[in-house]
């Protein structure tokens, strides 16, 4: 396994890429998302358990959402076993891909903490108020997204051991920083402008609360092709010794 240098622009290409493979079979995509999102709902609506259960499970759905990515890439229709990848690839992958689960339940649990801690539980903001605690919770949970965010698909293209895929997960990133800090970019305008629009036309049509209703489902969609996105910026950073990209799960390492 080789991590890969990018030039910064290739953060713009990440985006075109998740943009173009939903476009591809974005009934399959979207659906898969929704699939997703709907378990996550579920799973929220059991007290103290369904959280702990749903974060175990973030790594193993996103390697999901980006094997579909892949399938989608190569021209196939993605069929909703995919999300199944990280449990299909036998028990020492399914095993190194709950304890992933569990260290990223266990970090973000302390990164609340430690933001509630600091600045109080989240309030109900007014609009147009942004409430700090969040803000707050989202810069401790910064560490957690750098190590998760190739993490996953180390574990299982690669075969790389949970720990390992942490740590090669956060130096791809930084080491990628002008690449990474592109991509986020080009996905915020997006996801502004498409606000901007939508605001817009609800103003037009009917005040505020049509704008509101019809961006609910647009910023779904967004989330959709956001997530088709990140399976390209692994991609790109790290390919096999003999610099090929691997599609199927690799040996254990």
């Amino acid at each position: 396994m080789k991590l890969n240098m990018v030039a910064p622009r290739t953060g713009v290409e990440w985006v075109k890429l998740g943009l173009r493979t939903f476009f591809r079979q974005p009934l399959a995509l979207a659906g898969l998302f929704f699939m997703y999102m709907t378990a996550v709902l579920v799973l929220s609506a059991i007290p103290v358990i369904g959280a702990i259960i749903g974060g175990m499970l973030v790594p193993a759905a996103t390697l999901g959402l980006m094997a579909a990515s892949a399938e989608a890439s190569r021209g196939r229709f993605p069929m909703p076993s995919v999300l199944l990848s990280a449990f299909r690839a036998g028990r020492q992958r399914a095993r190194a891909m709950l304890v992933l689960g569990a260290i990223y339940t266990t970090g973000s649990i302390i990164a609340t903490g430690l933001a509630t801690l600091i600045a109080g539980a989240p309030q109900a903001s007014q609009a147009g108020q942004f409430d700090p605690a969040v803000l707050l919770a989202l810069l401790f949970h910064a560490p957690l997204f750098l190590m998760f965010w190739h993490a996953p698909a180390l574990v299982h293209w690669h075969g790389v051991s949970p720990a390992k895929s942490l740590f090669f997960s956060a130096v791809a990133v930084l080491r990628n920083f002008g690449a990474h800090f592109v991509f986020g970019l080009g996905w915020l305008l997006l996801f502004l402008a498409t606000g901007s629009v939508f605001g817009l036309l609800g103003g037009v049509l009917g005040g505020p609360a049509l704008a509101q209703a019809m961006m609910m489902p647009m910023a779904l969609l967004l989330a959709a092709m956001f997530s088709c996105s990140i399976y390209f910026s692994f991609r790109d950073s790290f390919t096999g010794d003999d610099g090929s990209v691997p599609t199927e799960p690799g040996p254990a390492n």
